[in-house]
């Protein structure tokens, strides 16, 4: 069940979002426009223009972004929204991003279905193991979450039961690492 709000609530909650985001910026001697919007009434989608900061507002694997995110979060639940998902993007990378990683997964995929062993992937983020679990789905594999924390890593398996459970001939086969990838 999804808890959608009043659309007065989704337009104030994107109006506070946007103008939370504008006056961060601002105190970085940043004034632009931020665009602010929402495709499901669910998660409030922010969109920072390219600028000279890109690589300050993104940070290192974009960790600068995730805690704007978290930021705003906060502030629009501390002043009563009762919607507070938001996504922040800085120049599309969190798209381009997105775009690399399912393309790089299909060659995981391949491995893994080319060698009919379960493969159990790096540590990742939760926004990073969504893209590969949906392109995994696309591709036909199977995909499961292990782990706690920054230890949460995706398993890949090659088989499918009309179930989805993984068939008994995946389960007794070794695992393989995938080869080291710079995101």
């Amino acid at each position: 069940m999804t808890n959608k709000m009043p659309k007065d609530d989704i337009e104030s909650a994107i109006l506070f979002a946007k103008k939370y985001v504008e006056d961060l910026l601002s105190f970085f001697g940043l004034n632009t426009d931020v665009y602010a919007t929402t495709e499901d009434d669910e998660v409030i989608e922010l969109s920072i223009p390219s600028t000279h900061l890109n690589g300050f507002l993104i940070g290192s694997r974009g960790d600068n972004v995730r805690a704007m995110q978290f930021i705003i979060s906060t502030a629009l639940r501390n002043n009563g929204y009762s919607h507070s998902r938001v996504n922040v993007d800085v120049a599309d990378y969190k798209k381009n991003r997105a775009d690399r990683l399912a393309k790089h997964a299909e060659t995981w995929f391949k491995q893994v279905r080319d060698s009919g062993e379960l493969m159990k992937l790096e540590p990742m983020s939760a926004a990073d193991r969504r893209i590969v679990h949906k392109a995994a789905a696309d591709y036909g594999l199977s995909s499961e979450s292990e782990g706690e924390g920054r230890d949460r890593h995706i398993v890949l398996k090659p088989e499918v039961s009309p179930e989805g459970e993984p068939s008994e001939a995946v389960l007794e086969k070794k695992t393989v690492k995938p080869k080291t990838v710079k995101k």
